[in-house]
């Protein structure tokens, strides 16, 4: 089961939780077997009046393909409130406003990571924001200062304007008054408390009649699959009507598959097949296989077809005990000119996994390749087997993004706070995060609950990006997500880059950037 980017990283740390934990922990109802503990949310303190909301405003201006965008910036608190207007938390967000004619028709675009457990400062400062991180390589850069920070040209801030949204618990967002953490941290929970910040921001702005947009990389693809549902509201989910529609949603490290899924019979077959194509393109990418003067994407789509046929229907005769020798041989020799690996690297189920790939596939060489994007390597001996600190794709480049995120608040926006910013928080949050669902069958893919977000709005369109060298949150099993869900296809785009889990990184921002241009162009037509 393909779990959401950073999930990697949940048994390691649900684990350490329960062994530091009182033994007093409860498992949510209908757990599956692979349910994490949920710890038993702390008792709200003594509620005390709370201050003013922070709010620190600038103004600067870029250039954006050739065009001069003067803006304001408000980087700033928004308090939420339970449903007897009790104070509960506290989201701290990024706006920023295109200057000019006051037009409350000017579309806006809510964007949000994933984790969960992350703030919003990868797409922030890589791809979105009007400043960005400057690595000194886009690809294995050093991870030591000095880091740099400049305009951005690629910033979608020439057609819409943005807001940067942290999840309470990550950056500086925070429970506070009545509040408690269950309130935030789970599928629902989150959807139902970044809708009623969407909510307030619009009133607070006077954009209800602004075409509206999210965006969502990683677990922000479940939330902003499950947002447009939130965002409407029922009396069967949430229990109030906010009667806000989307006009694009945009999926980048991609994954639509529910925790505990099931699906059909031969589905866990078909997901292990479509880990194959990740694992094939890295190979085409550190020249490990024999190209025949194939491209990335035409060997990706040929790798596609033989996942989803032949090998798919291998690993269901394998399962079974029916996989006659030659068939298994002949499986086995396509695996091998796929990857590069010999065909014992695969043992006896024909399959192996992503991380005793990322371990072999350059061992030759001594090195290691990165999970969230293939393309970096470390030294394969000496790892801390830290799965994000050791991933020589993470170990790279967060140095460098966090760095260039504090130097634009202090420097740009003149923000001062009083407590760290929470760039990602797995501590506490990770083993308390409810997957349970309300009013959807167990093990619902979240690429359904878009399809059924695209029913009820005819005009709703969606850009599912992904990266070829991204071994996290693979690019061939969100697509199949998306098929099986049914989504209507004229109202989708999919594209595919090359480059990782971060699939802005390697000189592919601006491609990324005018697609989501596209996608905003053909949605306020």
């Amino acid at each position: 089961m393909r779990l959401v980017a950073l999930l990697a990283i949940a048994a390691v740390v649900a684990s350490s939780a329960q062994a530091q934990a009182p033994a007093a922990t409860t498992p949510p109802p209908n757990a599956g077997p692979f349910a994490i503990p949920m710890s038993r949310p702390t008792p709200p303190g003594p509620v005390e009046p709370l201050p003013a909301p922070k709010r620190f405003v600038t103004k600067r201006a870029i250039t954006v393909k050739g065009v001069r965008v003067p803006y304001t910036a408000i980087a700033g608190e928004t308090y939420l409130y339970n449903r007897a207007a009790e104070p509960i938390g506290s989201i701290f967000s990024f706006t920023y406003l295109k200057e000019g004619p006051t037009d409350p028709n000017r579309p806006v675009m809510f964007v949000f990571n994933g984790g969960p457990g992350s703030s919003s400062l990868w797409l922030h400062m890589g791809v979105v924001g009007p400043r960005r991180v400057v690595l000194d390589r886009e690809v294995n850069p050093t991870n030591t200062p000095p880091f740099g920070v400049a305009d951005n040209p690629h910033s979608l801030l020439d057609v819409v304007d943005l807001v940067f949204i942290d999840p309470v618990g990550t950056g500086w967002s925070r429970v506070v008054g009545k509040g408690t953490t269950a309130d935030f941290w789970g599928v629902d929970e989150d959807a139902d408390t970044v809708s009623q910040f969407i909510e307030l921001w619009l009133t607070e702005h006077r954009r209800w009649n602004a075409p509206k947009f999210v965006m969502g990389e990683s677990y922000g693809s479940v939330r902003a699959a499950v947002l447009p549902r939130a965002l409407m509201g029922g009396p069967l989910y949430m229990g109030v009507m906010r009667g806000i529609t989307l006009n694009g949603v945009v999926l980048l490290g991609t994954t639509l598959d529910a925790r505990n899924a099931t699906g059909a019979a031969g589905g866990a077959e078909m997901r292990q097949a479509l880990a194959l194509p990740a694992l094939a393109d890295t190979a085409w990418v550190h020249g490990k296989i024999d190209r025949q003067g194939r491209d990335i994407e035409a060997f990706h789509q040929e790798v596609v077809a033989f996942a989803r046929d032949d090998y798919a229907e291998a690993l269901r005769k394998a399962a079974a005990g029916t996989l006659p020798d030659d068939e298994r041989a002949a499986i086995l020799a396509r695996l091998s000119a796929y990857t590069g690996l010999p065909a014992s690297a695969f043992g006896s189920g024909l399959t192996i996994s992503d991380a005793a790939f990322g371990r072999q596939i350059l061992a030759d060489r001594g090195l290691q390749v990165g999970a969230y994007d293939s393309r970096y390597t470390l030294p394969l001996a000496g790892s801390g087997g830290d799965p994000v600190g050791d991933d020589p794709a993470m170990g790279r480049y967060v140095p460098g993004f966090v760095s260039a995120f504090h130097q634009m608040v202090v420097g740009d926006l003149k923000v001062e706070m009083d407590r760290p910013y929470g760039a990602i928080v797995w501590k506490d949050l990770l083993p308390s995060w409810n997957w349970n669902r309300t009013g959807v069958p167990p093990g619902q893919s979240f690429a359904t609950d878009l399809a059924v977000a695209m029913r009820r709005n005819e005009k709703l369109r969606v850009l599912v990006a992904s990266g070829y060298y991204d071994l996290t949150t693979h690019a061939a099993p969100a697509e199949y997500a998306v098929e099986q869900a049914k989504m209507p296809a004229d109202r989708m785009m999919l594209r595919r880059y090359a480059s990782g889990h971060m699939l802005y990184l390697g000189d592919t921002a601006a491609a990324f950037a005018d697609d989501v241009r596209t996608l905003i162009r053909d949605a306020t037509r």
